[in-house]
């Protein structure tokens, strides 16, 4: 009862419910929800701008509750506002923000393209119509009551199969039998389309469909530059609809492409490798001998064997490969070749095939210039020819030459044991066995058992000292440090302390990795000796160069604080601190992440302190060394926090300065402000003044993320960088970023003169930005020249003062790190010098000179007439510039525009709006007057329900369409009846005018498409009404503008055309040519000087809506039928002109005293001169001011006044509604041809002039306006 009582509802049970939707990610702002085909969906809007929809009810597992379907965003930034609402017809939901409201669609089934997205969607709204492969509501899919022509579930999503689903690209117009699944009638035909290229009829049979495969012409449009398959979709056509509706994969497969039998034979479709021709076919009649047709690849003549094909280097050998199924070459066939490509050149060498298993390359030698051991090549065998033997995949011919890259023992013996490399001890070198020379004890192998390098040698070792604590790993590299780790376990000592060697570690013959052992005190430097099993001379050595210890220390800490979150970068100073091998460094049980360290120092960075805040002692270990400065400990301090930043906006470039308040900012080593914008991160520094405040200049925004709105955008996170601390990253404000300021340039040529110390204003926009005061302002900074000056600011404007300085001085203003230059301007002093003044100096001086020279010569002769030429001159100055000020001031004080009498007339007639019902009729019926259509249907009631029966069928879309079809494909069907069917259809449907629109919007879509198809000019669509379409989308405009006419724009423009009216009647027009005083066309201006005055006329009786006379301004040089109009325009102020009596229908009587005188434009008193013939004018009548005038219908006998002219009064009528119009003939000459009764040419106010004639007074067609 809307009365709110404090107390507790009763009951004894508790009413519990189960959650529908849990919303982890978003808060929650509005709700609203709808029900639709028993179906409950609920729209939540939420405080990130976001609208969801969910599903609660028929949700599919694993949730039973509910499904969140869709996600749209519809506000950026803003919280979705409770109040969303649905549309009538429940199609839409307006969403209310606070600066916006969005009318977002309840459902958007067009954005899924296949039926399984459409109909997993769980979007209830939404189904598949088959036969037009959409996803839209149930009620857009035609003929959806039938079977399975609408499907709401998966399962009945269009499934479709063909037999066969492969042919080679040699088979055409192969029969195909395609199965297809939950499809409803196909009565209608279908058709198979293959990938849009071809296109074949199909029968359909019960559940089976027959088509054809395309024919050869177009299977190359298919297959071309598709390798050995192209795999298409298979589709079928409905001929109802025109849609492809179901569709499968199809394959055109092109066994010639193969090169190879393994490939041909290895390939999912059935082709047949020809090994005696050496192609691939999927014809089996096109292999020559029967026992030549290869199916499998087990049956493919290939070579055997993963490994490379080793080859040493100038050795004479043959090379014996292992093969399988290789061909006989047959008469008049080549045998078989090796090829080798080495460096880029083609190496050919004869082969013998000894059975279909075995061939061998003959005996030759094979060489190579570079300097590498090794060297992979390609080979390949082959016979008659070109015909290549298939091999494994990778398999390359690898040259190898002992002797390079192995220039000791250690790395000869080290070698791949499958080249049989070995080091002959008689000539230092690694060779083969057979280019060693004997005795065989000469040549060592490493397969020999036992077998180690003599004379080992130690070239460095790293590092050169360590703490003698042990610990340190020293890398030694050398030459033939033995062949196995056994060899050199335990026989390695540094400066006489035992270094352990390290397996995993060890390179054979070339690297050690030891661990040294703890040193006695004070031990001496000492060198590194290597022994290889034993010490004897021929197998052990010691390095040139001295391994020492050290003793590292450690001192003072910087900085000594830093935030608990860590991200401090920490040195810890001491001595001998870059000795041994590694380094870690710990403040308390936190380790410190290592940077980097010298001899005097160690970086690294901490890591957040697991006890907080507090003092931890820093520990520095070097190998097994472990320093502590007791004396100086680390500090963790509290974390800094914010509490204000101001302002709160920044441009887009940045770089302003942000004042930040907070505390703990000062144990901060490198703070940081960011922002993210669309996704893009940008940064500034910072400084900190002191422990509590922070100057930070605001990131600036990159190119690719602006324009900035002008509104200014907020980014999507904004905050600090400080060291470790993430809790600052993003602070909740709302920070803004806004448009740069911009300058209006100023005038380059000539510059802007300003005198010293006057003000400077330059203007331009965003110079405050947002809605700043006068406290938040940008900090703007302009130089003039080489002087600084501080401007006043305000929106559109900045300030500042000229310096002293006279000259050219370059404007430039400075803001954040913007830099904005103007242009420059000119500071000159009163009195003095102006701009350019030694340039005018020096001419003048020359000039001078000149005069005075020749004033000498003819100053006798030229003195008296340059004097009576310079006061004729003078005198005639003087009179145009009195002429000029005079009519400039008659001209302003006459076309001042009263707008309190121009408004006053509208507020007590108001404007002659037409109502709706005219409005339209009008438009639709423009030469009909009481259509029929607008009466009551007057007829027997089977034609009434027959009429109701058909206004109904025209709700239904594909039948309005059809009948427009139809009737525009009649050839009898003329321009009137396409109007009038246009006009026809938006009366029956103006309450249904999204439906129309509908219907017009395909209607147009038709009219398009057939200009494109028949290359009619884009100009000509729309120009002309030729079909239905273009007159509908008149009539569509017509019907949705009255509104917008009425309450928007109807007034402004009726009182534009009532004071442009008012303007041009203040002054003659010619009736005849369209001149006038005051035109707004230069083109018709009257340029005569012509004398005329207004007179006020009392205008009673005759057809006047007033009670009583009317008083009517017009002037003395009016003809009669312009006095007519504006004695009308008094008379039916608030009347539509269409419903107002013509000035032709009427008669002009003056009455005086008892008298009454009909004024005619043309009667016996006319006056001609010259073949002249003037319309008569108020001033020919001598009407006086104040007369007493009628307006009376016109009579259709008038004594003594002759009737010829009464046809011409029309042409004045309709001249005086054209004088101004931009169609009308920009020339002066007349617009109205001579009287056809008596040959004269009328003239009104000037006389018309012929094409290049010249009137008189118009002084060669310039106006005073021009002159001045």
């Amino acid at each position: 009862c809307g009365q709110d009582f404090n107390q507790p509802l009763g009951g004894t049970q508790t009413l519990e419910g189960t959650p529908l939707y849990h919303d982890r990610e978003d808060e929650m702002s509005a709700l609203a929800s709808s029900v639709y085909e028993d179906h409950t969906v609920i729209f939540i809007g939420t405080r990130s701008g976001r609208l969801k929809k969910v599903r609660v009810d028929g949700v599919p597992r694993p949730s039973h509750n509910a499904l969140l379907y869709e996600v749209v965003p519809v506000t950026e930034g803003e919280p979705v506002l409770r109040d969303m609402a649905f549309s009538p017809d429940q199609t839409h939901l307006y969403v209310l923000a606070e600066h916006q409201v969005t009318r977002v669609l309840v459902e958007n089934c067009g954005q899924y393209e296949t039926c399984p997205k459409c109909l997993s969607s769980g979007d209830p709204h939404c189904g598949w119509c088959v036969l037009s492969s959409s996803c839209m509501r149930r009620g857009e899919c035609s003929r959806s009551e039938e079977p399975r022509r609408f499907a709401s579930v998966s399962a009945r999503c269009v499934q479709l199969s063909v037999r066969p689903n492969n042919l080679s690209v040699m088979m055409a117009s192969v029969p195909l039998l395609l199965r297809a699944r939950n499809v409803p009638d196909l009565s209608g035909g279908v058709s198979c389309s293959f990938e849009g290229v071809s296109e074949s009829e199909a029968v359909v049979e019960g559940a089976d469909i027959h088509c054809v495969s395309p024919p050869h012409k177009q299977i190359p449009l298919i297959t071309n530059g598709y390798g050995d398959k192209r795999v298409i979709k298979l589709h079928l056509k409905s001929k109802e609809t025109h849609k492809l509706f179901a569709v499968t994969y199809f394959v055109f497969y092109n066994c010639s492409v193969h090169q190879s039998c393994l490939a041909c034979a290895g390939g999912p479709y059935p082709c047949s490798w020809c090994k005696y021709r050496h192609v691939c076919t999927h014809d089996l009649s096109d292999c020559s001998f029967l026992e030549g047709r290869v199916n499998t690849t087990e049956s493919c003549p290939q070579l055997l064997g993963a490994g490379d094909l080793l080859v040493p280097v100038g050795v004479t050998q043959p090379i014996t490969l292992r093969a399988q199924n290789l061909p006989q070459p047959q008469s008049g066939q080549r045998g078989y070749e090796c090829v080798f490509l080495i460096e880029g050149k083609v190496v050919r060498v004869a082969a013998v095939r000894f059975n279909s298993s075995s061939i061998q390359c003959l005996n030759s030698s094979y060489t190579y210039a570079g300097d590498v051991g090794n060297l992979p090549v390609d080979f390949s065998v082959v016979w008659d020819g070109e015909f290549a033997i298939d091999k494994p995949p990778g398999v390359k011919a690898l040259l190898y030459n002992c002797s390079l890259g192995r220039s000791s023992c250690g790395q000869c013996l080290n070698a791949d044991r499958r080249l049989a490399c070995g080091w002959c001890v008689s000539e230092s070198r690694c060779r083969l066995q057979q280019r060693c020379p004997p005795p065989a004890f000469n040549w060592m192998s490493a397969a020999t058992p036992a077998v180690r390098c003599t004379h080992p040698r130690v070239t460095q070792f790293h590092p050169s000292s360590g703490p003698g604590e042990g610990g340190t790993r020293m890398t030694i590299h050398g030459d033939n440090l033995g062949l196995h780790f056994a060899d050199i376990a335990y026989g390695v000592r540094v400066a006489g302390v035992t270094c352990a060697p390290i397996a995993d570690l060890y390179t054979p013959a070339q690297r050690i990795v030891c661990e040294l052992e703890e040193a006695m005190p004070s031990p001496r430097p000492g060198r590194v000796q290597l022994c290889v099993r034993d010490c004897s001379p021929n197998y052990s050595t010691t390095s040139t160069d001295l391994y020492t210890f050290l003793v590292p220390s450690v001192g003072r800490l910087d900085p000594v604080s830093g935030p608990a979150a860590g991200g401090t970068i920490l040195t810890v100073y001491g001595q001998h601190l870059d000795t041994g091998s590694s380094v870690t460094v710990t403040v308390g049980d936190s380790p410190c992440l290592f940077h980097r360290r010298t001899d005097r120092s160690v970086v690294c960075m901490t890591s957040p302190s697991p006890q907080g805040p507090g003092r931890a002692e820093v520990t520095v270990s070097i190998d097994r060394a472990r320093l502590t400065n007791k004396e100086q400990p680390f500090t963790y301090a509290p974390d800094p926090t914010v509490t204000s930043v101001h302002p709160v906006w920044t441009i887009a470039s940045g770089n302003t300065t942000l004042t930040i308040t907070g505390t703990g900012f000062t144990d901060i080593q490198e703070p940081r402000v960011r922002a993210r914008y669309k996704g893009v991160d940008t940064g500034n520094v910072c400084v900190a003044v002191n422990s509590t405040m922070l100057l930070c200049a605001s990131p600036a925004l990159g190119v690719r993320v602006r324009p900035i709105p002008e509104g200014g955008g907020r980014p999507e996170e904004f905050g600090l960088v400080l060291d470790g601390v993430t809790a600052l990253l993003t602070i909740n404000t709302t920070f803004t970023y806004y448009p740069d300021p911009s300058l209006d340039p100023l005038h380059p040529s000539p510059p802007l003169q300003v005198k010293p110390g006057s003000p400077v204003v330059l203007k331009g926009r965003h110079l405050v930005p947002g809605t700043g005061t006068a406290a938040e302002r940008l900090d703007y900074t302009v130089h003039i020249g080489d002087t600084v000056c501080s401007p006043t600011v305000s929106p559109f404007q900045l300030v500042c003062t000229a310096p002293e300085e006279t000259g050219l001085h370059l404007v430039t203003v400075r803001v954040g790190s913007l830099s904005l230059s103007p242009g420059s301007l000119q500071v000159w002093m009163e009195g003095g010098l102006g701009p350019g003044s030694g340039l005018g100096l020096a001419a003048g001086a020359v000039l001078l000179l000149a005069v005075i020279v020749s004033v000498l010569v003819a100053y006798k002769r030229k003195s008296r007439d340059a004097d009576r030429s310079l006061k004729h001159l003078q005198m005639q100055m003087d009179t145009l510039e009195s002429r000029v000020a005079l009519e400039c001031k008659e001209a302003f004080a006459e076309l001042q525009t009263d707008i309190h009498e121009l408004t006053a007339d509208l507020e007590g007639a108001g404007i002659p709006f037409l109502d709706y019902r005219t409005y339209t009729t009008r438009v639709l019926f423009p030469s009909i007057d009481g259509h029929p259509v607008l009466r009551e249907l007057q007829a027997p009631a089977p034609v009434q329900k027959a009429v109701q029966m058909f206004g109904q069928l025209l709700t239904t879309q594909l039948f309005l369409l059809t009948l427009v079809r139809t009737l525009e494909g009649q050839r009898g069907f003329s321009m009137r009846d396409r109007g009038t069917v246009a006009s026809l259809v938006f009366t029956a449907l103006q309450g249904q005018m999204s439906y129309a629109t509908s219907v017009l919007r395909q209607l147009l879509a038709d009219l398009i498409r057939k200009n494109l198809e028949n290359r009619n000019h884009p100009k000509l669509l729309l120009r002309r009404s030729e079909s239905v379409a273009e007159k509908m989308l008149t009539n569509w405009f017509t019907f949705l503008l009255h509104r917008f006419l009425k309450e928007c724009v109807g007034e402004p423009l009726f009182m534009l055309f009532w004071a442009v009216k008012q303007q041009m009647e203040k002054g003659p027009i010619d009736a005849v040519t369209g001149e006038a005083r005051y035109s707004l066309s230069e083109d018709k201006l009257i340029r005569q000087q012509l004398d005329y005055c207004t007179l006020t006329l009392s205008c009673e009786g005759g057809a006047s809506v007033s009670t009583g006379p009317t008083l009517v301004r017009v002037l003395d040089c009016d003809s009669v039928t312009q006095a007519k109009d504006k004695i009308l325009d008094a008379l039916y102020k608030g009347v539509p002109f269409s419903q107002r009596p013509r000035a032709v229908d009427t008669d002009l009587e003056w009455r005086e005293g008892g008298s009454v005188r009909i004024l005619q434009d043309e009667d016996s008193s006319t006056r001609i001169e010259n073949d002249w013939k003037q319309l008569n004018t108020l001033n020919h009548y001598q009407v006086p001011d104040g007369a007493t005038v009628a307006l009376v219908p016109k009579q259709t006998e008038n004594s003594g006044t002759p009737l010829p002219f009464t046809r011409s009064l029309s042409r004045y009528e309709s001249l005086l509604r054209a004088a101004s119009s931009p169609d009308s003939q920009r020339s002066r000459a007349a617009m109205l041809g001579p009287d056809q009764d008596s040959g004269s040419r009328l003239w009104h106010l000037v006389h018309s002039a012929e094409p290049g004639e010249q009137r008189e007074g118009e002084r060669g067609g310039k106006m005073v306006s021009e002159i001045y």
